[in-house]
């Protein structure tokens, strides 16, 4: 039986995974508690990403070498880069780029040094599915979730996109960096701080990822939702929404 890891952005998204997992065991490797056990017949291994690039890239290498995942999937928020993506929405991610990796004038910008990349695919099979789990999943939630938690989203509109997601070890929160970015990536649908860093990693170990980003804010300067309450009313519960779709889908 291949075994599956899900990695969470949050707390409260790794919570709520536990929750549907009976049987689950702590291992701590690494400083970081991973939880293997079963759901929907898979075999699964849950695990917290923590924040950042060099975080994330440990969490994926300990779940290959430690715990020889077959496939990951990460699930969290990210902020909207490209005008059409809002608050609400869901970026299913098909390639990943580092945006503050530059090497010039040694290697072009962008470009991850010795490997003559700047961009690295997510896995197509494992990001259809997730694709498709996505919308179900938004109307799975919405059925569960009373209308005052909306936190005045038009949720039964929002959309699911696939595309560029972005990563870098700066939380962007201003406009002027957000335009900035839209202006350097103009095809980025979003932005946040671990995903590009993992795909590496699986690239370099031929390990399939996938990952679903709940957009939170817009990365500028705008009022932002309640941050908070965005992700335990919101995005913690999409989060296992789109991975209950998505593992009753996959083949065992």
């Amino acid at each position: 039986m291949s075994r599956i890891a899900l990695v969470s952005a949050m707390h409260e998204e790794l919570a709520a995974v536990l929750a549907r997992m009976p049987d689950e065991q702590k291992t701590v490797v690494a400083g970081r508690e991973f939880w293997v056990g079963h759901w929907h017949g898979h075999e699964v291994v849950a695990v917290l990403s923590r924040i950042g690039k060099v975080a994330a890239a440990t969490t994926a290498t300990t779940l290959i070498e430690r715990f020889g995942v077959s496939r990951i999937v990460f699930t969290g928020v990210a902020g909207g880069l490209a005008p059409q993506v809002n608050v609400g929405d869901v970026v299913v991610a098909r390639e990943f780029i580092q945006h503050d990796m530059d090497a010039s004038p040694l290697f072009p910008r962008h470009e991850v040094p010795l490997t003559g990349m700047t961009r690295f695919a997510a896995d197509a099979a494992l990001s259809d599915a997730l694709t498709k789990a996505a919308p179900l999943a938004m109307q799975d939630m919405l059925a569960s979730l009373p209308k005052t938690e909306w936190l005045n989203l038009d949720l039964p509109n929002a959309q699911v996109h696939q595309g560029l997601i972005a990563s870098g070890d700066r939380f962007v929160s201003q406009t002027l960096e957000s335009q900035a970015l839209q202006r350097e990536l103009p095809d980025a649908l979003a932005v946040e701080m671990e995903c590009a860093a993992m795909a590496q990693v699986c690239h370099d170990y031929g390990v399939p990822l996938a990952a679903v980003r709940t957009i939170s804010d817009r990365a500028d300067d705008a009022a932002h939702v309640d941050f908070p309450r965005f992700i335990q009313s919101i995005a913690s519960r999409y989060s296992l929404a789109v991975l209950d779709r998505l593992l009753s889908t996959l083949a065992v």
